[in-house]
């Protein structure tokens, strides 16, 4: 008999977490198929490939009636195409049959190990986010977010948002929001400053063109005197934007605002 715990309940059996296997990747029965005739199709001339698609043909009648699965029905139909399009390439060639000489073959093959190497760039670019965001989560439980030059962050502050649940991160959007109004870090970059708008959240967007604004007005204001210009930011992105570009107008025609 099993022995329960103290308080009547069963321990609960520890489960491998499924995410430290990896994706698993799912299993193709057409392509499962394609690859099977090619393998068993290796070396035949015209007359053997078409003798082998009688056959298939042949069993895949007789199978008919207890083909039931989806997955084992898609997988014949892929192996009886593959068998007539082996036996139309060797009708022109004569065999034998060689897949390293199909051109079809070796541009699937081609696609596949891009789609391979564009899966694992995301996987890495994925890695560098998340280490990042690790990071940023340790210097602001430091306090020393604020010291700290960003680079290529706005990943990271999604990272972090999506970790606390779609809660806003408002120190990051802060930090954010200082560095791009003072171009900072790679926003000393225009074509970092230029992509930040596509990037960044609005109210992010609207307080750091406030600061801007703010800070041509009253040179040598700073972040820590203007804590007025995030929260207005976040009640209404699109008012702040609109004063930050009319005091930016009027600062550069020189008139008073």
């Amino acid at each position: 008999m099993m022995s329960n715990t103290t308080d009547g309940w069963r321990r609960p059996r520890r489960v491998p977490d499924a995410r430290a296997q990896g994706p698993r990747t799912p299993i193709d029965p057409a392509k499962v198929g394609r690859s099977s005739v090619r393998r068993r199709a290796r070396g035949m001339t015209h007359g053997e490939a078409a003798a082998a698609l009688a056959d298939a043909e042949m069993d895949a009648h007789l199978d008919r009636r207890y083909e039931e699965a989806a997955d084992h029905s898609s997988r014949r139909a892929a192996e009886l195409a593959e068998w007539r399009r082996i036996g139309q390439f060797l009708a022109v060639t004569g065999g034998p049959y060689d897949p390293e000489d199909d051109a079809v073959v070796q541009e699937e093959l081609a696609a596949e190990a891009a789609a391979a190497e564009a899966r694992e760039a995301e996987q890495r670019a994925a890695a560098r986010v998340a280490a990042r965001a690790d990071q940023l989560q340790a210097l602001r439980e430091r306090g020393t977010l604020k010291q700290t030059e960003p680079r290529d962050d706005e990943a990271a502050r999604d990272e972090l948002t999506r970790r606390a649940g779609s809660y806003v991160q408002p120190d990051v959007d802060a930090w954010l929001a200082r560095a791009l109004a003072a171009h900072r870090g790679h926003y000393a970059d225009p074509a970092a400053r230029d992509a930040a708008a596509g990037l960044l959240h609005p109210p992010v967007l609207a307080h750091a063109a406030l600061l801007a604004a703010l800070a041509q007005l009253v040179p040598g204001a700073h972040g820590d005197q203007l804590p007025f210009a995030a929260r207005l930011a976040a009640a209404d992105s699109e008012a702040v934007g609109e004063l930050a570009e009319f005091l930016t107008r009027a600062l550069t025609a020189g008139s008073p605002a």
